[in-house]
């Protein structure tokens, strides 16, 4: 009997036709609502269909990150062809720099819409959140500064304090989150996304984690330490965004569920985005601390 080829399995898991994710994606939004309808939200028929929902938004998240890209080639040639696009596609540095860019712009957007909310309806959770926001716009302007002034590749002691800083400052924000975790558990209030907008989100936030966590693998190879600290911050952004949108699913569609599973299931979630967070921090601070002692120490005996 021949031996199954899991890793030929596991991609057809993970990336199955286009006809069958469209499939997937329509049951699952169709028996999301028929369960919140009803009201079996804690029915074993209800987590099945969370679970096949979880999977159709993961594939579908795949595809849009990491298959979509590969079946146009016809657009990717018309890319390729601009001097611009081309460099964007090529050029790490470059596509790094317009990155930080949009993601500073969207995190100032955030931080400046979560501090009116927060002091226009006075909701603590908001301008924690508004705090939290600021503080990564803050590391990506700091990132940005450096990449116009010294550049990527050109001095690898500098990167790695650089990088070294980024892993500093996200320790304490970590702070942050365990703020805005018990004051959404002490409140029972988060993010409110009305109709079809949350599922919208839902598919955002599930975009961005994935292609963060893509990119995280992706820009080791380049061995820039703040290449791979602008991705780090990235998908602190995106795991973020998916403890928002916990909380706003809870408050669409959770309501019939007991108010103790809801704080569990959110102090869960809470801790292990801190948990990720907090290692990918003091991996970023041992591994550049070591590098840059090494780098001393070679100076000196030079």
């Amino acid at each position: 009997m021949s031996s199954i080829n899991w890793k030929k399995l596991w991609k057809r898991l993970i990336c199955p036709p286009i006809w069958l994710i469209i499939l997937l994606t329509v049951i699952s939004a169709a028996a999301l609502t028929a369960v919140f309808m009803k009201g079996i939200d804690e029915s074993p028929i209800a987590y099945a269909v969370y679970v096949l929902s979880f999977y159709s938004l993961s594939v579908l998240c795949v595809f849009l990150a990491a298959v979509l890209p590969k079946r146009y080639r016809a657009v990717k040639k018309l890319i390729y062809d601009n001097p611009i696009g081309n460099r964007y596609m090529t050029d790490a540095a470059f596509k790094t720099h317009i990155s930080l860019y949009s993601s500073l712009a969207v995190n100032l957007l955030y931080a400046a819409t979560n501090l009116f909310s927060g002091v226009y309806y006075g909701t603590a959770w908001s301008i924690t959140l508004a705090a939290y926001y600021m503080t990564l716009a803050i590391m990506r302007f700091l990132l940005l500064r450096f990449i116009g002034r010294v550049g990527i590749g050109q001095d690898k002691y500098l990167e790695l304090r650089r990088a070294r800083l980024c892993g500093i400052v996200l320790m304490p924000l970590n702070i942050v989150l365990s703020g805005e975790v018990i004051l959404v558990v002490q409140s029972g209030h988060g993010f409110q996304y009305n109709g079809m907008l949350i599922y919208l989100m839902a598919m955002y936030a599930f975009y961005v984690t994935t292609q963060a966590i893509i990119n995280i693998v992706k820009y080791r190879r380049y061995n820039s330490p703040v290449l791979s600290a602008s991705k780090m911050i990235s998908l602190t952004a995106a795991l973020v965004s998916m403890l928002s949108l916990e909380t706003a699913m809870f408050h669409e569609f959770g309501q019939n569920m007991a108010v103790e599973n809801r704080r569990l299931m959110i102090i869960l979630t809470g801790i292990g985005v801190g948990a990720v967070i907090v290692t990918m921090s003091v991996i970023t601070i041992v591994r550049s601390t070591a590098e840059i002692n090494r780098m001393k120490g070679n100076t000196n005996e030079g």
